[in-house]
């Protein structure tokens, strides 16, 4: 069974870093400005994008799966079986669906960062970095985010080349870190609209209704 707090932690912290100001962080040089700013443009223009991913656990368990991302405040990530566990995204909120039961938990979409990724524009010069490190093709951004959970510590690294996302790892306000890899990415592809909504017969706590 896939941790659904960790899962929605993870997803939320890594792709939307939301502190308004450096405020702990380190002074970035002219150089990492500017490429942080070409990694803002090149993600903001990524309408849609599927691909593979791989996560690991701190106790070392990978789970595996596909991931379906539309701007704006669309996503799905469906996990390979023996999960039975999707997170979804269909603009009012954050949804762990369980295919198995049939059922959902459903997070209010404004408690969730990963909204500030979904939306038309990805800003990391206002997240509060407080390390950047490049090696082999890659840059790491490092930084402190405030979430529902508590204050979380993560790594985004990119290429430095493509400007995609290939990678990211966080430390939970627990300790307990998490690692989460892209692959097999294809972007501008066409997503059905059914991809990003819950079927009818899931029955579940919808903060629409609260």
């Amino acid at each position: 069974m896939i941790r659904r707090h960790a899962l929605l932690l993870g997803v939320a912290a890594a792709l939307a870093p939301i502190v308004p100001a450096l405020g702990q962080g380190r002074t970035l040089t002219p150089e990492e400005q500017q490429l942080i700013t070409e990694i803002n443009t090149h993600n903001s223009a990524i309408r849609t994008m599927v691909g593979r991913f791989l996560q690991i656990d701190t106790n070392g368990g990978r789970t595996e799966g596909t991931f379906f991302l539309e701007r704006p405040d669309k996503v799905r990530f469906r996990y390979n079986p023996p999960s039975r566990e999707e997170i979804v995204s269909v603009g009012r909120g954050f949804y762990v669906l369980n295919r198995q039961e049939e059922t959902y938990y459903a997070y209010p979409q404004d408690t969730i960062p990963l909204r500030q990724f979904l939306g038309d524009q990805i800003n990391l010069l206002n997240a509060n970095v407080i390390d950047i490190t490049t090696s082999d093709g890659y840059m790491a951004i490092t930084i402190i985010d405030e979430t529902v959970a508590g204050t979380v510590q993560v790594s985004l690294i990119f290429d430095v080349e493509t400007k995609d996302l290939a990678q990211w790892s966080l430390v939970e306000p627990s300790g307990a870190e998490l690692t989460f890899s892209l692959y097999d990415v294809e972007q501008g592809v066409e997503i059905p609209r059914s991809y990003f909504s819950i079927p009818a017969t899931y029955k579940g706590v919808d903060p629409a209704t609260r």
